[in-house]
């Protein structure tokens, strides 16, 4: 099988860049390549409705992040680290000074 490349992987920093979230930012919590959606922390909050259970004696409504198309998605930070774009702006920046 085939290992899909993405450009952001868990744990990044990344801002959304298109879609209803556009502006928010947040930790990738989880990367499903093969559907091609990342989970960012904070984004695309939806309620889950639980059944009853020794858990959840009486259920429950979860609140937990639903998952967004990874084209959305810019990174910012890479293990506090800044982008590759970032880093060539900061540096050119610099150089016109």
């Amino acid at each position: 099988m085939n290992r899909l490349k993405c450009h952001v992987k868990k744990g990044d920093n990344v801002e959304v860049i298109s879609g209803n979230f556009r502006g928010s930012s947040g930790r990738i919590l989880a990367v499903f390549p093969q559907k091609q959606r990342v989970l960012v922390e904070g984004v695309r909050i939806i309620k889950k409705h639980l059944r009853k259970s020794q858990d959840n004696p009486s259920g429950k409504i979860a609140e937990r992040e639903g998952p967004i198309h990874i084209s959305n998605v810019r990174l910012i930070e890479r293990d506090g680290k800044p982008a590759k774009a970032a880093e060539s702006r900061a540096k050119k920046d610099k150089t016109k000074s």
